[in-house]
């Protein structure tokens, strides 16, 4: 029996490994409670170890999300200025910083459809967010990145970004999304306190107003699980994939795998995506979980594990 095709849709990659494991020390994981033992990615997270892993897993493509925070991005530049500096060249160098945000966020998503041009394996949906740059703006660097760059979709994170799905200076770049044929990979999960950018629910403006917009939903909701199927009910052009929460299953705020299975199956495996959330988990593990998942037939994991990013992702 041939093995069946796999892509991952979700997987970070970074230029260098001490960025990625910069990134993978600040990045705090809460929202499942607790677990005994979760599965730990065992790479680094550059270009290199992104090859590893896509390799040992028998992988064909992997989807590469270029996430792009304004806060992040800020401290992890102002962790990198040299010591000794005086107070008045460190505010100086903030400052630069500072101003410097929209080109940063260029170049990185350059960097990255660049190296999807020297490798194949990877597809480049690219980082886009209204703080860093102007609105009209960020949607030219969208429309520049996919002409002449190869990108085929964009990377959003909510909570990272502070930005509210629905809020309306995201409508502008969904329909730059439609219009140029590309997808959309969010982050979907709870925040810590009373903002929800993110969780299920607050696509659902977005989702009212564009229905034609290719929007895929990450970690199945995360934490905001229980809210999965009321969105996949009223919302049928709406996408999700397991990334992350299939790593966090029997934790205490987390779904089991017989629950999480159930919810796939009820709200249609045809529209559930593999992703890894590399290098926080590996490719091969993801892989391998979806298709020891029970309830689900053998077609239906094999759809997920590939097949259907091929479809959806117009891969």
């Amino acid at each position: 029996m041939p093995n069946p095709l796999i892509i991952d849709c979700h997987l970070h990659m970074y230029e260098s490994q001490d960025l990625a494991l910069w990134e993978k020390d600040n990045y705090e994981i809460w929202e499942y409670g607790d677990k005994a033992e979760v599965h730990s990615g065992r790479f680094a997270g550059d270009v290199g170890d992104a090859l590893k892993a896509l390799s040992e897993a028998g992988a064909a493509k992997a989807v590469a999300v270029n996430l792009f925070g304004l806060s992040p991005a800020r401290q992890q530049a102002i962790a990198e200025l040299p010591e000794g500096l005086t107070p008045t060249e460190e505010r100086r160098e903030i400052e630069r910083i500072d101003e410097s945000m929209g080109d940063r966020l260029k170049s990185f998503n350059e960097w990255a459809c660049g190296v999807a041009k020297e490798h194949p394996e990877f597809v480049p949906f690219i980082a886009a967010d209204p703080w860093v740059l102007p609105v009209e703006e960020m949607c030219d660097h969208i429309v520049d990145q996919v002409r002449h760059g190869g990108a085929k979709g964009i990377k959003l994170h909510g909570i990272i970004q502070q930005v509210h799905m629905s809020d309306r200076r995201m409508w502008p770049i969904y329909q730059t999304c439609v219009e140029e044929g590309i997808s959309i990979i969010a982050h979907s999960g709870p925040a810590r306190g009373p903002d929800q950018y993110a969780e299920p629910r607050a696509f659902a403006d977005v989702l009212k107003a564009f229905p034609d917009l290719v929007l895929v939903l990450a970690h199945l909701g995360g934490g905001a699980w229980g809210q999965i199927r009321e969105c996949a009910d009223a919302y049928p052009q709406a996408y999700f994939d397991c990334s992350e929460i299939l790593a966090w299953t029997g934790g205490t705020k987390a779904p089991s795998n017989l629950e999480l299975a159930r919810l796939i199956k009820e709200i249609g495996p045809h529209r559930v995506m593999m992703g890894s959330d590399f290098p926080w988990y590996d490719v091969d593990y993801s892989a391998d979980w979806v298709m020891s998942l029970p309830v689900l037939s053998q077609s239906e994991k094999e759809g997920i594990v590939g097949a259907n990013a091929e479809r959806i992702l117009r891969l």
